[in-house]
């Protein structure tokens, strides 16, 4: 199987699941991970119609964008430290995980700085695991209040890494109530649109729960070397 023939093949995925769902697959977005992927298999997602790459470390996506450009959006994808937070502005179009209000308050002054706006979500731990980054539920609707007064950092909704499980339908409450406090927030006068959930080996519960990103990786460039 090529790069291109894994790309049609989940996309057909995430179109059945959309329509499981009656959700339109054009409110979905295929966020290809290219961590420890080459530029020459990336050049072939391109080709094969993906316009959305997601990285994982900002030394590896630094090469990587200067090589193939900004005709394609860039989503920092992996955590993000405070102090990286200007290299972070400068190469990417989206921050997935915005974790803190000091992370969100470093993107807003280094995007004014750069006179840009970034893009972000915030990462919300929906398992309470110790071992994964994101805030807890209870600190969204705060978190949410301070930012919405910065003028260079959006935030167009949550994103989510739950536990994993061999069986995928046990991962389903956590898609739906990360889609419940997404709603919840726009309850209380938000905007959210975006909920960046599942991964290759659960994305169609995620796109049957709500999700209007998916990161996929292994399902289009293979394991990791």
């Amino acid at each position: 199987m090529t790069v291109a023939d894994n790309v049609r093949d989940v996309a057909e995925r995430i179109s059945r699941a959309a329509a499981r769902a009656g959700r339109r697959v054009e409110d979905i977005k295929l966020v290809a991970i290219t961590k420890t992927v080459d530029i020459d298999m990336i050049r072939e997602a391109i080709e094969a119609g993906v316009r959305v790459f997601g990285e994982n470390y900002l030394q590896e996506a630094r090469g990587k964008i200067a090589a193939i450009g900004h005709g394609v959006e860039w989503h920092m994808t992996g955590h993000l430290q405070r102090n990286k937070a200007r290299d972070a502005v400068n190469l990417f179009d989206m921050v997935q995980t915005v974790d803190s209000l000091e992370l969100a308050q470093e993107l807003d002054k280094r995007a004014k700085s750069a006179d840009k706006v970034i893009l972000g979500l915030i990462e919300i731990n929906i398992g309470g695991e110790g071992s994964k980054n994101g805030i807890g539920e209870d600190e969204l609707i705060p978190l949410l209040d301070s930012i919405k007064v910065m003028n260079n950092l959006t935030i167009q909704g949550l994103m989510t890494i739950p536990p994993y499980f061999d069986d995928i339908e046990k991962v389903r409450p956590y898609f739906k109530r990360l889609r419940d406090l997404r709603d919840a927030a726009n309850n209380e006068g938000y905007s959210l649109k975006e909920l960046s959930m599942g991964m290759s080996h659960d994305f169609e519960v995620a796109v049957e729960e709500g999700a209007t990103m998916v990161r996929i990786g292994t399902a289009i460039f293979g394991e990791r070397r």
